[in-house]
C-alpha cells in the first residue's frame, strides 16, 4: 500500500485487505451456547464473510440515512453483528459512539443523550431503554434493533442483512476526521466521551505488532470490544468467549480455559480481575495452557504475584505485556513481566510506585508540579527532575485532543505546547520518571492525601501494608479537609480470612506502617469487606466511594 493511499485509507479498509489475501481464514470465533454436555459450541465466520457483509451494511446504512459524520451510538454486546455493524459504520465514514452500560441508566441515558446522536443501534434491552427516555434522544433519526424488534418501530438488523451483497469501497477519510466517540468510565469523575481521530486508531492497530508482537498468524482470546475490533483489523483471528464483558471479576475462569483450549489461543486480552480469576483457578487445579505465548492486561496496577501464577501456567518463553494508559490516550507506555519479577518487583513492594514502562514509540512523557488548575500552555507548568513526583503528562501520536462537547473538561486536561502546537494529556496521574527513562505509577492525582505535614500518595504507600500475607489489597484515604486530612488506611482481607484476632492484626499493620517514612504518619486502620471497583475493568479501586464510607464509619 503507497503512502498517499495508507494516508487517506478509511479504518475498515484493513479488513477488505486482510479478507482479499485470506479469505477463508477465521476472522471471528464466538461463543454460541452450549451442547448438552455443557460444552461451549463455538461458531466461526471467515474474513470475507465479514467483509460481505460489512460492504451490505454500508449500502444498506447509506440509504436509509447513516453516513459520513453520522454519530451512531452502539449498544451491541461483543459478538459477530457487532462487528459487521462496526465496520459498516466506519465504512461509510459514520461516527459509532460507544459506552459502558454498567454505569447505571440514569447516567447512561444522560451521558448517551449529550451526544446529540442520529442513529441508535442496539438490542433490545437499549431500545427500551431509548425509547422509555423519548426527551433525551430528539435528534435519533434512525434506529436499528440487533435481535427481535418490538413495538418502538424503526429497522430489524436481521431484515437489513438480506440486502444483496455488492462491493462497497471504504470512504476516504482525513488523518484528523473523527472516527469514534468512546466514554470513560467514570471511575474516577464524570464520564465523558472521548472523542478519537482516525490516525490515533492506526497508531493504536500498529503498536500491535510493532510493540506487542502480535501476527496474522496468531488467535487472540480479547476480553473487550475495542482490543477486538483491533485484532480483526490487524488480520487476527478473534475470540469472544463464554463470559459478560461487562463485568470480567465475575467471569468463569474455566470457561475461559476452554476457549484457549479448544481455539488453541495464542494471546489473551484480559483485565487484571479476570486474570486474578484464571491464576487463581490455575492454582488450584494445577492447569496448563501452554499454546498461549502472550497476555495483555490494562486498567490497573498488576500485582508481581499475579504475574508469577500467571507465568506458572504458560510456556517458558511466553510473555505478559502491561501497558499503561487511558481512555484519552492509550497505550503511554509498557513494560514486560520478566522486568517487573527480575528488576522492578522488589522496589514497588518497598513504597516505589508501580513501574509501568518505557513511552511507546513516538510518544513522550513529562512529569510537572502538582496542581488542580488549567493549565492552558506549556510555559506555565513546571518541569520537575528524574525521581520527583508530579503530575503525569504525555504527548504523541495516540493523545486525544478533546472531549466531545465537554469544553470545561477539555481545558483541564489538555495543554498546548507553544513549540509546535501539539496537545498535552493530562493523564491525571502521578508519578516520576527513573534514570533510565520509565515511567513509574504513584496513584491518581485526586486520591492523594494532603497533611499538615506531608503528601501521601497511594501507590507506594497501599505496597506497605500490602506485604501482609493476610492482606488482599489495601486502600488509603484522607478524611476532613483538603490540607490537613487525616490519613486512614482501608483494609481488604484475603477471601476466607474472618473477624478474629481483629486487634492483633491491627497492631502488626501499624507497626508495619511505621517501618516505612512513606506510612508512618498513618495511624488509623479499618476494615472493609469488599472494595468497590471500576465498571470497565471491576480492578481499579473506587477510592472516591471507599473515603466515603470510612468518614461515616469513623464518626
Amino acid at each position: 500500500m503507497d503512502v498517499e493511499s495508507a494516508s487517506t485509507a478509511n479504518l475498515s479498509a484493513h479488513l477488505s485487505r486482510v479478507a482479499a489475501r485470506s479469505p477463508s481464514r477465521n476472522a471471528l470465533i464466538c461463543h454460541a451456547g452450549h451442547d448438552r454436555d455443557g460444552n461451549t459450541v463455538f461458531r466461526h465466520w471467515t474474513f470475507l464473510e465479514l467483509d460481505l457483509d460489512a460492504d451490505r451494511l454500508a449500502h444498506v446504512f447509506q440509504r436509509i440515512g447513516i453516513s459520513r459524520g453520522t454519530k451512531t451510538i452502539l449498544m451491541i454486546r461483543p459478538s459477530y453483528e457487532f462487528f459487521c455493524v462496526t465496520f459498516a459504520l466506519m465504512r461509510v465514514g459514520a461516527v459509532p459512539v460507544m459506552i459502558d452500560p454498567g454505569m447505571g441508566r440514569r447516567r447512561l441515558v444522560d451521558n448517551l443523550s449529550s451526544i446529540g446522536a442520529e442513529a441508535f443501534i442496539g438490542i433490545p434491552v437499549a431500545h427500551v431503554l431509548r425509547v422509555m427516555s423519548p426527551r433525551r434522544f430528539p435528534t435519533v433519526k434512525v434506529s436499528i434493533t440487533v435481535g427481535r424488534r418490538f413495538f418502538w418501530g424503526g429497522y430489524s438488523l436481521r431484515d437489513l442483512r438480506r440486502e444483496p451483497w455488492r462491493p462497497f469501497a471504504s470512504l476516504p477519510s482525513r488523518p484528523d476526521e473523527t472516527a469514534a466517540i468512546f466514554f470513560t468510565t467514570g471511575s474516577t469523575g464524570p464520564p465523558k466521551g472521548v472523542v478519537y481521530e482516525r490516525s490515533m486508531l492506526e497508531t493504536q492497530i500498529s503498536y500491535l505488532t510493532s510493540h506487542f508482537g502480535y501476527r496474522e498468524t496468531d488467535i487472540d482470546l480479547a476480553t473487550f470490544p475495542l482490543f477486538s475490533l483491533f485484532d480483526i483489523a490487524s488480520g487476527i483471528t478473534c475470540v469472544i468467549p463464554d463470559m459478560d464483558p461487562t463485568k470480567p471479576g465475575s467471569s468463569d475462569p474455566r470457561r475461559i480455559v476452554e476457549a484457549i483450549r479448544v481455539n488453541k489461543c495464542t494471546s489473551l486480552y484480559g483485565s487484571p480481575a479476570l486474570l486474578e480469576n484464571l491464576a487463581a483457578y490455575g492454582q488450584e487445579t494445577g492447569t496448563k495452557l501452554p499454546t498461549l505465548r502472550r497476555i495483555t492486561t490494562a486498567g490497573a496496577p498488576v500485582r508481581p504475584a499475579l504475574l508469577e501464577a500467571l507465568h506458572a501456567m504458560l510456556p517458558d518463553d511466553a510473555r505478559i505485556h502491561t501497558p499503561y494508559g487511558a481512555t484519552e490516550v492509550l497505550p503511554v507506555s509498557s513494560i514486560d513481566s520478566r522486568e517487573i519479577l527480575t528488576t522492578t518487583r522488589r522496589l514497588s513492594e518497598s513504597g516505589s510506585g508501580t513501574c509501568v514502562g518505557r513511552p511507546m514509540e513516538g510518544v513522550q512523557i513529562a512529569i510537572i508540579a502538582i496542581t488542580d488548575e488549567p493549565l492552558p500552555y506549556l510555559s506555565q507548568a513546571v518541569e520537575l527532575g528524574r525521581r520527583e513526583i508530579g503530575e503525569i503528562i504525555v504527548k504523541g501520536p495516540v493523545v486525544t485532543k478533546q472531549y466531545f462537547r465537554r469544553p470545561a473538561a477539555t481545558k483541564l486536561s489538555k495543554i498546548i505546547d507553544e513549540r509546535d502546537n501539539a496537545i498535552w494529556h493530562r493523564m491525571g496521574d502521578v508519578g516520576y520518571l527513573d534514570e533510565l527513562g520509565r515511567l513509574w505509577f504513584c496513584g491518581r492525582k485526586a486520591h492523594r492525601v494532603q497533611t499538615a505535614q506531608a503528601t501521601l500518595f497511594t501507590i507506594p504507600c497501599e505496597a506497605i501494608f500490602n506485604r501482609h500475607p493476610r492482606v488482599r489489597r489495601s486502600a488509603l484515604v484522607g478524611i476532613g479537609e483538603a490540607s490537613d486530612q487525616r490519613p486512614v488506611m482501608i483494609i481488604e482481607l484475603k477471601s476466607g480470612d474472618g473477624r478474629e484476632d481483629r486487634g492483633s492484626l491491627t497492631a502488626e499493620l501499624l507497626a508495619l506502617g511505621r517501618g516505612s517514612p512513606l506510612t508512618e504518619s498513618i495511624q488509623t486502620i479499618v476494615y472493609h469487606p469488599g472494595f468497590p471497583v471500576d465498571i470497565r475493568h471491576n480492578a481499579k479501586i473506587s477510592r472516591e466511594k471507599l473515603a466515603v464510607w470510612a468518614g461515616r464509619a469513623l464518626k
